[in-house]
Formats: structure tokens, sequence, C-alpha cells
């Protein structure tokens, strides 16, 4: 019996080995818009679930405790994130934004939970669309920055996608716990 455990948890590791090996092969041929496409989509999973997880009603919602004046509403956050989306794809694509973006806070016509989540959700297609045309040639090419002077990469402009965003999806996070709301990742 001892002598069947072990060829089988001998297998079991052999089959785990073949598993990761093919896993790791994958991995070491993705295209450099691939890698930045999935650093886009992390952050999407993670954002839509946790602007889902949030009531309508505390879409207004600012803590009030401690050094908090001036800070955006929960919902304030969402359509910045999805104004600066739009931003960052156009200057990848080289042209003007499709959309209100405002002063990078969203169209002040954009006010329920429902147009709120559409605007963000767009905005994620269109950074997408954006993404998918960086390849090694056009990876390093220098760009107008979107925001003044000087210029910006595309590959720069990429990353900063989802380091923006998972900024302000902390903040966020913050927001649901402070109204006893597990955000879907922690769930």
């Amino acid at each position: 019996m001892r002598k069947k455990l072990s060829c089988l948890a001998f297998c079991v590791l052999a089959l785990a080995a073949v598993c990761a090996a093919q896993d790791k092969g994958k991995d070491e041929h993705k295209t450099v818009m691939q890698v930045l496409d999935g650093a886009v989509s992390n952050l999407e999973r993670e954002f839509v679930p946790a602007v889902e997880a949030m009531p309508e009603d505390k879409f207004g919602y600012t803590p009030t405790g401690g050094e908090f004046k001036g800070v955006r509403t929960f919902g304030e956050q969402v359509k910045h994130v999805a104004a600066v989306n739009y931003i960052f794809g156009a200057a990848i694509l080289e042209e003007k934004v499709p959309v209100d973006v405002g002063d990078e806070s969203g169209p002040a016509s954009v006010k329920t939970k429902a147009e709120i989540l559409n605007y963000l959700k767009e905005s994620f297609a269109y950074v997408h669309k954006a993404v998918k045309t960086i390849n090694d040639k056009n990876l390093v090419e220098p760009l107008k920055s979107p925001f003044g002077e000087g210029s910006v990469t595309r590959l720069g402009i990429a990353t900063s996608v989802a380091a923006h965003g998972f900024d302000h999806y902390g903040q966020m996070v913050e927001y649901l716990r402070m109204n006893n709301i597990v955000p879907p990742a922690s769930r």
C-alpha cells in the first residue's frame, strides 16, 4: 500500500511539474502588447467589481473623520479613473480623446451608478484597444505628453494605466470598508 501511495504521489508531482513547465513556456513567449494588456485586464478585474459592490446611495460618500476635506467622492474616483483611461488611450493612439473627460473628472452629465459603470467599462474597452496597438517598433517612440509639456512613450503611458488605476482602487477599498462592505477581491 505504501508503495502505491508513493507511486501516486510521484505521478501527481510529475504531472504538476509538467503543467508548470508548459505554463512557464507560454509566459516566455508573450508579446509586449500581451503583457501590457494583461496589466490593464488585472486592473479591470479588481476595479469593476469594487465599483459594482458599492450601493448607488453611497456613490456620493466621502470620509468625514480626519483630513478628508476636498477629497473625491466614491463616484468621482470612478469617473476620474475612467476619464484618465480615455486620456491615456488617446495618447497611445495619438488621437483626440473621443469622449468628454472634463478636467479629468469625467462628464458632469454622468451621475447614476449605471451611467458611471458604463462610462468606466467603455473606458476600459478604449484603453484595451489602444494598448493592443503597441508593438516592439512603437513601444518607446516619443509621443506628446497628454498632461502638458514634454514627451512620453507608449510603454510609459500603458504602465501608467495600471499604476494610476490601482492608486485609486486602494482609496476606493477604504471607502468600501468604511461603509462595512468587504471588497470583492477580499471575499
